[in-house]
């Protein structure tokens, strides 16, 4: 059963009046379609070295996909190339039909953001963040850019910002989830100091090759587990920074927790309360209960939704993490994307889906 087929089957939802979608997936035609945003020494260089990543596997993931290229497989586009390439069938197959008024874009690859040879990062980041404009957000105003860094060098991530910031196209900042170190670290502080200043949200999608396996058991043996522990390490991601006392330092920074799911932050909010009485010694840098920093600073994204068998049980839990910390997003073009028409199958009033479709993001990004 085909996805367009299996979707005619369920019970449609109401159309929001108003969609913005926090993860589309562009991607290059081609690999060689980079080469035309670096110098002639990053040409050459990525003509005969290639990428370095610290993972163990080179030229391919490390799992195979559920489907080729992780995508739909309607999401191809007929004039060619790999699904999220075309601008055109973009907006036929997915802005257009839907009704989305705004779409974040979150390119994959080429992936600069965790590359080993910082200024050949560098000359990607900022290749793949001019490349997202002359592609898409220039040719339609509904759809919003990345500024995707190198982390691992926070020096140079922050020129990059200031380069792309107030620039009208970029509206947030991108970049691995599981680096060299715990994103909480000191070392990665100068990048939250400089988009809290423009008032740029981290949306972190989640991504990254630190050499490490995603969870802390080892590395899985199928990508049914990979693909459930990724939800994990963006956990641990929370965690570090509201424990490392990131969001103490930077009030007004907010985090964009993309496809990772979203249930699981009221039982780690939980956890991280019943802890702190008996660990409150260790951090006196935290003035309020880790609670406190996750309402106030860190949102989700809906993809991949959280399905409980009764529905009325996700109601509940967006009750407890909060209407307003929840992004609406489609995860479009990859196999598992969702389509609002056929999401949140349970009553909700006017101004929860108003909120969780559009509101929230909006008043996040700052859009008019």
């Amino acid at each position: 059963m085909t996805t367009a087929t299996a979707t005619l089957e369920r019970p449609v939802a109401r159309q929001a009046t108003e969609i913005v979608d926090c993860d589309i997936h562009p991607i290059m035609k081609s690999p060689k379609d980079i080469l035309p945003y670096l110098s002639r020494r990053w040409q050459e260089h990525h003509e005969t070295i290639g990428f370095r990543f610290r993972g163990p596997f080179h030229g391919a993931s490390a799992y195979p996909k559920a489907t080729p290229a992780l995508s739909r497989g309607d999401s191809w586009p007929p004039e060619g190339g790999p699904p999220g390439s075309s601008l055109r069938f973009m907006q036929e197959q997915h802005l257009d039909a839907l009704g989305i008024t705004t779409g974040m874009l979150q390119p994959l690859f080429p992936v600069g953001m965790d590359e080993r040879n910082l200024d050949f990062a560098h000359a990607v980041c900022r290749a793949v963040n001019d490349w997202q404009v002359d592609a898409f957000t220039s040719q339609d105003s509904r759809l919003k850019a990345n500024i995707v860094v190198a982390c691992n060098d926070p020096q140079g991530a922050v020129r990059e910002i200031e380069r792309c910031a107030g620039d009208g196209h970029h509206v947030q900042v991108s970049f691995a989830t599981r680096a060299v170190e715990p994103l909480g670290s000191r070392r990665f502080w100068p990048i939250y100091e400089v988009a809290e200043r423009h008032g740029l949200p981290l949306g972190l999608h989640s991504v990254g090759t630190n050499g490490h396996a995603v969870g802390a058991g080892g590395w899985p043996s199928f990508y049914f587990e990979e693909h459930q522990s990724v939800s994990v390490s963006l956990h641990a991601m929370v965690a570090s920074m509201v424990l490392e006392g990131v969001f103490e330092q930077f009030p007004k920074l907010k985090l964009i927790v993309i496809e990772g799911g979203f249930a699981w932050l009221a039982s780690l909010a939980w956890r991280l309360d019943d802890l702190w009485p008996k660990f409150r010694a260790e951090v006196p840098h935290l003035k309020h209960p880790p609670s406190f920093y996750i309402r106030r600073n860190v949102y989700c994204t809906t993809q991949p939704m959280d399905e409980p068998p009764m529905q009325r049980d996700l109601k509940t839990v967006l009750d407890w993490i909060g209407w307003d910390r929840v992004l609406f997003a489609t995860d479009y073009p990859h196999w598992d994307s969702d389509d609002p028409r056929y999401v949140f199958k349970f009553p909700m009033s006017e101004e929860q889906r108003t909120m969780l479709f559009s509101g929230n993001a909006k008043t996040v990004f700052g859009l008019g």
